[in-house]
Formats: C-alpha cells, structure tokens, sequence
C-alpha cells in the first residue's frame, strides 16, 4: 500500500509541476494585462511540435533545441499579441478572450496542417534506469521536469524583484497610467509579458514531450488544467500557481489511482468549481498576493 501511494505521489508531482509552467504562463500574462489567454495550450503544443522537429528530426543537440524550441514560439507569441491583441479598437475583456479563443483554433489547424494529425513520440532527456525509491519507481525525466519547473520559478522572480525591467513590467500591471507616467513604455513591458508567457507554455511543452504522445490537438485540455491550476493557486501570483499545479497534479494522481481513471481530466474542473465556490481568489488570493 504505501508503495502505491508512493507512486501515486511521484506521478502527482511530476503532472503537477507540468501544470505549475502552464499555470505561471497564465498567470505571467494575467498579472501584467489582466487577460487570460486561452489560447496558451496552443503555445504548449507548439513547444512539444518544435522540439520534435529540432531534436528528434534535424538531430540537434537537445539544449540547443530547448532553447531554439522555446524562443521561437515566445516570437509566435509576440507576433500574436501585435497582429491578433494591440489592433483591437475596443479591448473589452470579453472580446480578448473570444479573439484568444479564436487563436487557439487558428493555431491548432495551422499546425494540423504543417505536423499532421500523427502523434510523435520522444526519448527521455537522459537515459539513465529509473530509480528506486521503497518499491516506488521515479523516472529521471521525473525528476527533469521537476527541476526545469523549479529553475524557471526562481529565475522568475529573480527577474521581477531584482532587475529594474522586471520592477517596470510589475508597475505597468499595477497601474499602466502611472507607470506610462513615469517613463516606462507600458506597451513594451506588455509586449515583454507575451514573450516570457508564451516562452513558459513552450517549456511546458518540451518537457512534457517525452513522457505523452505529442500531436496537433495535445494543448487544449493541457492548457485547460494549467487554467485551473492557476485559479486553484490565485491567479496573477508566482508561487500560487506553483502551488495550484502540485496540488492539482497530486489530487489527480490520487483520484487516478484510488477511484477510476475515467476521473483523470474530470477531477481538475471539479477542483476549479470547488475553489471558486469556497475561495474565489485561490489558496493564495489576489488580495494578498496579487503581483509576481
């Protein structure tokens, strides 16, 4: 039994960072515009897809794809927000979040088209044996994601609490007027938020490719569990959304392996329902931490 829960938890940890990336994606994006972008599970998807082809098709080295992988999509991502959000006449929430909607299918058929409808299939980072640890079995690629997720969360706030570009993009999300006021070019740091969520979805992307089949249509329901991680953390808030991801992440694995694996992609809506009806603003609410 305690080797089952065991697993249970390795596999919750391990979804659970996924969800953590995709959910400081969304909150990245949030806390700066105060738009939730729906379309960002297209951003993962288009992080798997790259690495497929950087790494697994032109044989490059695997950092170098990482990182070709990741800032050629946060360019999709800038190209997005200058074609599809800045030339909207009127920016009403509503009709952002219908054009991010839109987005998402445009992106998904694009790449139908471009990768077809076949799922890829990637080797683990490393090829080390798995470990074991009292019966239970942890993955190296396990303890990769882990690890990846960890370093992008620090270096995260590394850079909006100690660079002055980071303490510019968090005055634009407190105030755009007053922080235009000031000399700090807001549609920059905007711009500057596009780049660094859309980057953080490619991340997820990446290092969610070796572990799942990647194909065209993989980033809808991801993209929808980072959402939910992020509104079970508190939305606009760093270490919340870590936070909502492993929990997320483990309450899935645990619900998985107790009850009935047909739960597995109902068990995050029923957490998002939850939270909104018990504390609207996450575990960690906007009022008091709102900000990265």
């Amino acid at each position: 039994m305690t080797q089952e829960l065991l697993q249970y938890l390795f596999s919750g940890i391990t979804n659970g960072a996924i969800y953590a990336v995709i959910a400081i994606g969304f909150s990245m994006l949030y806390s700066s515009t105060e738009l939730i972008n729906f379309a960002h599970g297209e951003f993962v998807m288009l992080g798997a897809l790259s690495l497929v082809t950087l790494w697994g098709g032109f044989g490059l080295p695997l950092p170098m794809a990482f990182i070709l992988s990741v800032f050629g999509v946060a360019l999709t991502g800038l190209v997005f927000e200058r074609l599809a959000i800045r030339t909207v006449r009127k920016p009403d929430h509503i009709v952002l979040i219908i054009i991010t909607v839109g987005a998402s299918i445009f992106l998904r058929g694009v790449s139908m088209l471009i990768w077809g409808k076949d799922a890829y299939s990637l080797p683990a980072f490393t090829d080390h044996p798995p470990l074991d640890l009292i019966g239970a079995r942890l993955l190296p690629q396990s303890i990769w994601i882990v690890f990846i997720a960890l370093v992008c969360a620090i270096l995260l706030h590394l850079f909006f609490k100690k660079t002055l570009t980071g303490k510019a993009m968090e005055a634009t999300a407190i105030s755009k007027k007053a922080a235009w006021l000031t000399g700090i070019p807001s549609e920059k740091m905007i711009l500057l938020a596009f780049f660094f969520s859309t980057g953080m979805g490619a991340v997820a992307g990446i290092i969610i490719a070796p572990i799942t089949m990647v194909s065209y249509d993989m980033g809808t329901m991801l993209g929808l569990k980072g959402f939910c991680a992020a509104m079970l953390g508190g939305l606009g808030s760093l270490w919340g959304s870590i936070l909502g991801g492993l929990l997320l992440g483990i309450l899935e694995s645990f619900g998985v392996g107790i009850f009935s694996s047909s739960l597995k992609d109902a068990i995050a809506f029923l957490v998002l329902l939850l939270i909104l009806y018990v504390r609207p603003g996450g575990i960690i609410m906007a009022k008091d931490v709102k900000r990265f």
